[in-house]
């Protein structure tokens, strides 16, 4: 890996995003960016998760959260918080939580 730093950053995505493959289009996309961390639906009809890796890669999947997502998604809104720098990733690979 490169000298980049390694973020981890929680994020919720708000709209169509339940029902429309989002948690596997999410999981395919992580993984081929080479992230890890994970993914689920909300009992109030968004999806949240946490990505980890390095930032640029982090960068690029925030913005394919925030105006791609699945093919019949439409997302409304897409939150990121809790971005921190981190020594290692706290995850092995990139999940889809039920």
């Amino acid at each position: 890996m490169s000298n980049e730093d390694l973020i981890s950053v929680d994020y919720e995505i708000f709209g169509r995003v339940q029902g429309v493959f989002f948690r596997k289009y999410t999981q395919a996309e992580g993984r081929k960016l080479g992230l890890v961390g994970w993914v689920q639906n909300t009992g109030a009809g968004t999806v949240q998760g946490q990505l980890q890796g390095p930032r640029s890669r982090v960068k690029e999947m925030q913005e394919w959260l925030k105006s791609t997502g699945s093919p019949k998604s439409h997302v409304t809104k897409a939150e990121f918080k809790n971005e921190n720098t981190v020594d290692s990733l706290e995850h092995s690979s990139f999940n889809v939580v039920k």
